[in-house]
């Protein structure tokens, strides 16, 4: 009985855990959406979870080498919109351009950089709740 007892308080915290950490990211994300100027092009913070994805072009965001520059590259903040009813279905769109990455202030760049990862950390819980929901379609059905 003590060790469901305990593993029941490791789930928790590990859920409470996370639920901090994302309240936390969220509060730094606006506050970099506005930093970086994203805020020009998507006018509201929640916008920015329609599009499928955001990616940085001139910069580095592999885990080895994160933040490491691309020489001869433009930084850039790119998303990719989806409209199933279009043509083309999907198409960059740039949220922010800050030149040549050589010539780009360090702290920019790394707000830039923090930027897409925060993003892609609360990207990654709305796709997780998403996938949770849709998974309540197969209970209870007989197969």
């Amino acid at each position: 009985m003590g060790s469901a007892l305990e593993r029941l308080k490791k789930i928790t915290n590990k859920i409470s855990s996370y639920e901090l950490a994302r309240k936390e990211n969220i509060a730094e994300l606006k506050e970099l959406y506005k930093e970086i100027g994203i805020d020009k092009k998507v006018e509201h913070f929640e916008e920015l979870f329609d599009f499928k994805a955001i990616n940085l072009s001139g910069v580095s965001l592999q885990e080895e080498n994160l933040g490491e520059i691309k020489e001869g590259k433009y930084l850039q903040v790119l998303a990719i919109s989806y409209d199933k009813d279009a043509a083309v279905k999907s198409k960059n769109v740039s949220l922010a351009y800050f030149g040549r990455v050589e010539s780009v202030d360090g702290v920019l760049k790394e707000k830039v950089v923090e930027f897409v990862i925060r993003y892609r950390f609360e990207k990654s819980f709305i796709n997780l709740e998403h996938y949770h929901a849709m998974l309540g379609n197969f209970k209870n059905k007989d197969v």
